[in-house]
């Protein structure tokens, strides 16, 4: 057996022992969203509250991504991984045990810090194990699981909950995070980088309080009546505060004085990478966006059991990670761009045609679902192999951190954006349909943003050499 297809299959074999615990963490940003109803029943808590238990999750995923890369870098991606695995698993099992909204709230939140730490590990791996001219099948797989998790995610939901209760949402990761530890441990290589970062504190804390104030102002709007929190300080001013840390983060991270910025500006230069992370916030939106208000319409309104409302979004599932394989392998030619671009096209007709199906039978939203899974599945790894592909080979750390951020941060905006429309909406009219054509009626008109940005892109007509980039060890042969 030669070299070559030795290392392939130990690359193929990491890959896939990394993709069980990333389907598992990004399983759970929807896997909630079919279980709403039953938490606010069983937990006597609010829509608002259980909302949260979501953006809670989503928000701590998307801001210490910045910072995870590179603790990989530096003490190794397989020992960051197995940690943020480790801490996933219990926060699950604290997640199932809870008694109350806070304290489910506060679990998602830690949960949301292991998956930081775990998906970052994934990219670097793929990155390092295959070139340029062949990351494309990797990412293909990559994607798919994106794919499939992200959407499959109501469908397990609506299982558990109907057969055993909202708890097993969480217990379930419990066994395929013991799984994903046993695969880890003896399929990934030890890889150490080995390079020594200064980590940016304040860069940390500008970004998480910015983004947290902004997020819970947003959410939290039409709860306090967009008036008063508490004493004098009001939703705008918690939301302008949020931004003006945010403006502070960024001239921080531009500032001389620091030595290692989480975010290096330099690397928005590549035009392709600035325009695919704006693509990127959009697919988070739209799709984190798309589920939180749909799965609620049709448990509210047709009332459809957990399982119907899981077996409606199936054929997303299906399609978006059958789609993903395929497009992943396409985005390696020079017309990769027009992937995302039908990718977005589709997944705005998708959308736009529920809106109009709306207020009938639950069923006839199939056709419009599965377009939409269709449109996810073309965006999702043509758009990261876009972005990434003609990094500089020592920008590609801090690029993998900023591109993941990206997304889930288009994902807390989605969860607390459809959700702050619906309880306006809902608040104004009493009715949830009115309320849910709104939100989605705001993806519709989000997912042009998406197809603009691919229009931008500049098509390729080469890659740069990865070559260039140290080897830090990793005992796989390239192939040539």
């Amino acid at each position: 057996m030669s070299s070559t297809t030795r290392s392939d299959r130990t690359a193929w074999r990491a890959i896939a022992a990394l993709c069980v615990g990333f389907f598992m963490i990004l399983l759970d940003t929807t896997i909630v969203n079919v279980a709403m109803p039953a938490m606010i029943e069983g937990l006597r808590a609010s829509l608002n509250d259980i909302i949260w238990v979501n953006s809670a999750y989503l928000l701590t995923f998307a801001v210490p991504l910045l910072l995870t890369g590179r603790l990989g870098d530096r003490f190794g991606p397989k020992r960051v991984y197995l940690t943020g695995l480790t801490i996933f698993v219990l926060a699950s099992l604290a997640c199932g045990l809870a008694g109350s909204a806070e304290v489910l709230i506060a679990a998602r939140a830690v949960q949301g810090l292991g998956a930081a730490a775990m998906t970052p590990q994934t990219m670097a791996f793929i990155t390092h194990l295959f070139p340029p001219h062949r990351r494309g099948a990797a990412l293909g797989v990559w994607g798919s699981v994106a794919g499939f998790a992200t959407v499959s995610g109501p469908l397990l939901g609506g299982v558990l909950v109907t057969q055993l209760g909202w708890e097993w949402i969480f217990f379930v990761n419990i066994p395929i995070g013991v799984l994903a530890l046993a695969l880890v441990v003896r399929r990934v290589p030890d890889w150490r980088p080995g390079r020594s970062h200064r980590f940016d504190v304040l860069g940390v804390v500008l970004c998480c309080l910015g983004l947290g104030l902004v997020v819970f102002g947003v959410q939290n709007g039409e709860h306090y009546g967009w008036g008063r929190v508490a004493g004098p300080i009001t939703i705008a001013e918690i939301i302008v505060a949020g931004v003006v840390l945010l403006v502070v983060f960024v001239l921080w991270q531009a500032a001389r004085r620091n030595p290692e910025p989480l975010l290096p500006l330099r690397i928005f230069g590549n035009r392709n990478f600035s325009l695919g992370n704006i693509a990127n916030v959009i697919i988070g939106f739209s799709v984190t966006g798309l589920f939180v208000p749909l799965v609620l319409f049709v448990q509210t309104v047709p009332k459809l059991t957990a399982f119907e409302a899981g077996m409606l979004t199936a054929p997303t599932s299906l399609m978006s990670g059958v789609v993903a394989f395929f497009a992943g392998r396409w985005s390696n030619g020079p017309r990769a761009k027009f992937l995302p671009i039908t990718g977005f096209a589709l997944l705005g007709l998708g959308i736009g045609v529920m809106t109009l199906q709306l207020g009938g039978s639950p069923w006839v939203l199939l056709p419009a679902l599965v377009v939409v899974g269709g449109g996810m599945g073309m965006v999702y790894s043509p758009l990261t192999n876009i972005a990434t592909k003609t990094l500089d080979p020592q920008l590609m750390g801090a690029g993998a951190g900023i591109y993941n951020t990206s997304r889930q941060f288009g994902g807390v905006l989605g969860s607390a954006g459809t959700g702050a429309v619906l309880q306006i909406v809902l608040a104004a009219t009493g009715d949830f349909t009115t309320a849910t054509r709104a939100a989605l009626l705001m993806l519709v008109v989000s997912t042009v943003v998406g197809v603009t940005a691919a229009v931008l892109m500049r098509r390729e007509t080469g890659m740069r050499d990865s070559g260039r980039a140290s080897d830090p060890g990793l005992p796989v042969t390239r192939p040539s």
